[in-house]
């Protein structure tokens, strides 16, 4: 069956027909046109009221209310969360305590939201953590930087603007080794720049208030006497001091590991040189290339421009090393880096001043700066003792002082020296009777005599009997004993000479030939 459809708008109740929405626009720009309603209605053939109407409409703007998320009423603790844990937490271990702050949506809705906030934090820190690059000042900075592989430490050091490199190899990182190789950089650049940027490394830092750092004393002298600033990076801030870190990470690929560090560890002081050696050759070699950063050759640029504006270099190192008090102790010794080093004992209960430098202890008495004692550095847990600070060597074997209590013990010990021996040897031969048995054989002397017992013992002590039985057995035994004795000499007689004849008068032929002649 076919409908017929008209081609007639369709009309309102009142009987007019509906506009449509093109001839809506048409009212709607005729009106900002003319400006009234009537006018507007001239010019579109509709009535004022339509125009109206219509007008109202287009300017009543209603704004779409966003649906509110079931996760909004969790928002503000992801966001703590979050915060809290650097952006390490994840939406699995965050949800139960959604969970208890009343949340009920799905866990998918919930990762959405720890998606969004976590995106947030990271732009928030991206932002915090943004910054300009630098731009250096001829003569103005050197970088200090330390840096490790397998156990061989190499210092780093790179003066800023002209890029010349600077690379040291150590087998610790202590401050007199660090401001010893800063001052061979110092005579290698041929000046001393105004500012030296390092981070905060231990053996400069003395500290830290309100994120301010304090450097050593040391430290401070020996700026003192170059003549330069002391400067530090912040916290946390690898970034602030790239232009180091990217050199430990070149010399650890392009000159630590053709060294074949890793597979052979470098450790004494004569492969610590000949590292040493390698890296000024490699110094010079990089210094001499052209550097991809600023198109120029660092040597030629330290030569040219940057070497005039180095300050001058003093005419004297200072003295260098790890300066520490110490109170002698009842060992006459002080504790240095876990080691002991002895003093002479008139020292004892007084402070000295430990001087550490190039693999030596210098122990002086603060204020004069007599010099006490000197030793070689050992390893923590080792001793350095010079018997000339005791009065006497070493004993062979430590002294174990034999001391009677009872009365028994002290009877027989005063026996004297034979028979301590004697106590002794039995002590350690086992004899758990010995105390009982003291009584005993210091009885005996009443009986025989104080000589013959100390003989027995000394009987006894030869042959190791170490009970009472076996010294009363000697003594009734008497003294027709044989007596042993250390072996004499070797006896030597001299023999009377005879006639010698060679062997050849002993051959089967010579015998048949005397034979035959018979």
């Amino acid at each position: 069956m076919t409908v017929a459809v008209s081609s007639q708008s369709p009309f309102t109740a009142q009987g007019a027909p509906l506009l449509s929405a093109r001839n809506q626009l048409d009212v709607i720009t005729a009106y900002r046109e003319v400006g009234t309603y009537r006018g507007a209605a001239e010019i579109c053939g509709v009535t004022h009221k339509t125009v109206k109407r219509i007008i109202e409409r287009e300017q009543a703007v209603v704004e779409r209310v966003a649906r509110r998320r079931n996760f909004e009423s969790v928002r503000a603790l992801a966001a703590k969360r979050i915060d809290d844990t650097n952006g390490k937490i994840s939406a699995k271990r965050l949800l139960p305590k959604a969970r208890a702050a009343g949340y009920e949506g799905s866990d998918r809705n919930f990762r959405r939201l720890v998606a969004q906030e976590r995106t947030k934090y990271r732009r928030g820190q991206a932002i915090a953590r943004s910054r300009r690059p630098a731009i250096w000042t001829p003569g103005e900075h050197l970088v200090i930087d330390w840096g490790v592989l397998n156990g061989l430490h190499v210092f780093c050091a790179v003066l800023a603007w002209s890029r010349v490199r600077f690379v040291r190899f150590a087998d610790n990182e202590r401050a007199d080794t660090t401001l010893a190789l800063l001052a061979e950089c110092f005579e290698v650049l041929g000046g001393v720049p105004s500012v030296v940027l390092a981070d905060r490394m231990g053996c400069l830092k003395g500290g830290v208030v309100a994120d301010v750092v304090i450097p050593t004393p040391d430290y401070v002298r020996f700026a003192t006497h170059y003549r330069f600033r002391p400067d530090f990076c912040e916290g946390y801030d690898p970034e602030s001091k790239g232009i180091v870190e990217v050199l430990v990470r070149y010399s650890k690929e392009d000159l630590m590991v053709p060294l074949d560090v890793i597979a052979k560890p470098v450790t004494g002081t004569a492969q610590i040189a000949e590292a040493n050696e390698a890296a000024k050759a490699w110094c010079v070699e990089v210094n001499n290339v052209r550097h991809s950063e600023i198109a120029a050759v660092p040597a030629q640029r330290l030569a040219e421009t940057e070497h005039g504006l180095l300050a001058v270099l003093p005419s004297l190192r200072p003295s260098l090393g790890r300066r520490e008090l110490r109170k002698v102790d009842k060992l006459s010794c002080v504790r240095f880096s876990s080691a002991r080093y002895s003093v002479p004992n008139r020292m004892l209960g007084n402070t000295v001043e430990l001087l550490a430098h190039a693999g030596t202890l210098t122990i002086l008495i603060p204020g004069t700066g007599e010099v006490l004692a000197e030793h070689s550095l050992v390893a923590p847990g080792e001793v350095s003792i010079i018997d000339e600070h005791y009065g006497h060597a070493r004993p062979a074997k430590p002294a174990r002082k034999i001391k009677p209590r009872s009365v028994a013990e002290k009877a027989f010990c005063n026996l004297g020296p034979v028979a301590q021996q004697w106590l002794r040897s039995a002590a350690a031969s086992g004899n758990t009777r010995l105390g009982p048995e003291l009584a005993e054989l210091a009885s005996l002397e009443a009986a025989h005599g104080r000589e013959p017992l100390i003989a027995a013992l000394e009987r006894a002590i030869t042959f190791g009997r170490w009970q009472a039985s076996g010294v009363r057995s000697i003594l009734a035994a008497g003294t027709g004993v044989p007596q042993p004795t250390a072996p004499g000499q070797a006896l030597i007689l001299e023999l009377p000479a005879t006639a010698q004849r060679p062997l050849t008068d002993y051959r089967i032929d010579a015998l048949a030939d005397d034979r035959e002649g018979a």
